[in-house]
């Protein structure tokens, strides 16, 4: 594509269309129906076909666009040839219109750490709880997270509770005049796009924090807070993408690859 756009907006229109891609992965796993579990240190922590498929697609995709990037996945994978059907190479028009910030116009590709996690969520996406799935895609530079892409594989799905979703041909399907799943980006100093905000309710305080790894101090800061509603959920991108409308409380074991704004 054109010379003129820097190296980061680049990026982030290529990782925009390679998360796209992504979430199409992680669907068609769920409809071939074999999930491919294995569990990696304990039953609770577990990896799928998915986490595969997608780690090598993102990162093999951006690689061969990027050769001087340093890329770090969270699945450790022994290095194996990449199918061409996971590989994609297109990039979001849409991004390169948007200007890049002045402080980031002059990085170079080798100066960027691009770092990966192919399935946040795996655990509630073998339970089904397939609205808690997101595909990371988090960019650094000197240490620091500037950019980002979340991508919702199942956002705006509906599950027919009498449908098992793990059989062959069986997909969650969008609800009416919906479209399944949607992609989240953002630049420091630029913005976040990708979704619409929504205004918390006058005087009301909601909080989400994890529904798999909560402790005494969560639930003691939790009550110190006094809120209106709780928002016990699974994955780290799902609570990023939450907080258009919410507090946002980690804990230990909650990993972070956040859009930035």
């Amino acid at each position: 594509m054109a010379c003129g756009h820097t190296v980061l907006m680049r990026l982030v229109a290529s990782a925009y269309a390679v998360a796209q891609k992504a979430g199409m992965i992680v669907r068609r796993v769920i409809a071939e129906g074999d999930l491919g579990i294995v569990e990696k240190t304990c039953a609770t922590d577990l990896q799928t076909k998915a986490d595969r498929l997608v780690q090598m697609s993102i990162c093999s995709s951006l690689a061969r666009k990027f050769p001087k990037l340093t890329i770090i996945g969270e699945e450790d994978l022994p290095p194996e040839e990449v199918d061409q059907e996971l590989i994609e190479d297109g990039q979001w028009e849409e991004i390169l219109k948007q200007p890049c910030p002045s402080q980031y116009s002059a990085i170079k590709e080798e100066d960027l750490v691009v770092w990966v996690d192919p399935l946040d969520g795996t655990k509630e996406y073998t339970e089904g709880l397939l609205d808690n799935v997101t595909v990371l895609i988090g960019i650094a530079y000197e240490g620091k997270a500037i950019a980002g892409v979340i991508n919702q594989p199942y956002y705006n799905y509906q599950n027919n509770e009498n449908q098992k979703l793990r059989e062959p041909k069986n997909e969650a399907k969008a609800g009416p005049d919906a479209v399944l799943g949607r992609t989240i980006w953002g630049v420091l100093g630029l913005g976040a796009f990708g979704f619409q905000l929504k205004e918390v309710p006058a005087g009301k305080h909601i909080i989400t924090t994890t529904r798999s790894h909560s402790n005494q101090l969560v639930m003691d800061c939790v009550t110190a807070m006094n809120p209106d509603d709780v928002l016990r959920v699974g994955g780290a991108g799902n609570k990023h993408a939450r907080l258009e409308l919410v507090l946002f409380l980690p804990v230990p074991g909650c990993a972070s690859l956040p859009v930035s704004t």
